[in-house]
């Protein structure tokens, strides 16, 4: 699950510009400056997996920890997908936890054995932690990772 910000080929045309003026002091500065704009949403879904409602305490252990680790900031500046990326991944999960971070969202049914009892099933309520939460504090970051966008453009010309 990860939202991307980008701006209609304007990544793509600058990091093309980047690779072939090869400076490689410029590049850095553009990654680093694109990680900057983008990182206060991390905090702040991570935040929001830790409030989803549970009748035990949090644990960095449990399934809230799990998922709060798993939400990662990425920055891609190659190819088609050149963007910057908020993502909770389920290939960061445990093998047997994989696709709950979608359950969890509501994206998917989350279905589960009471206690292993494979005769007794439970349907697990949806609790939207991330769509949100990105919604609201998204547009922030996109005018930062804009105003990022505009400076090395600025740069490069």
């Amino acid at each position: 699950m990860s939202i991307l910000v980008r701006d209609s080929g304007d990544m793509r045309r600058i990091a093309r510009e980047l690779r072939r003026m090869d400076d490689a002091e410029l590049k850095k500065r553009f990654r680093r400056e694109l990680r900057k704009a983008a990182a206060p949403l991390v905090p702040v879904v991570r935040a929001s997996i830790r409030g989803i409602p549970s009748k035990r305490a949090y644990s960095p252990g449990g399934l809230r920890g799990t998922l709060a680790k798993a939400t990662r900031l990425e920055v891609k500046t190659t190819g088609r997908e050149a963007g910057v990326a908020i993502r909770v991944d389920g290939r960061k999960m445990p093998a047997h936890m994989k696709s709950l971070p979608s359950m969890v969202e509501g994206k998917k049914r989350w279905r589960h054995p009471v206690f292993g009892n494979r005769e007794v099933w439970v349907d697990q309520p949806k609790h939207p932690y991330f769509y949100n939460v990105v919604r609201v504090a998204g547009p922030a970051s996109r005018r930062a990772v804009n105003k990022v966008l505009d400076g090395i453009s600025r740069d490069i010309s």
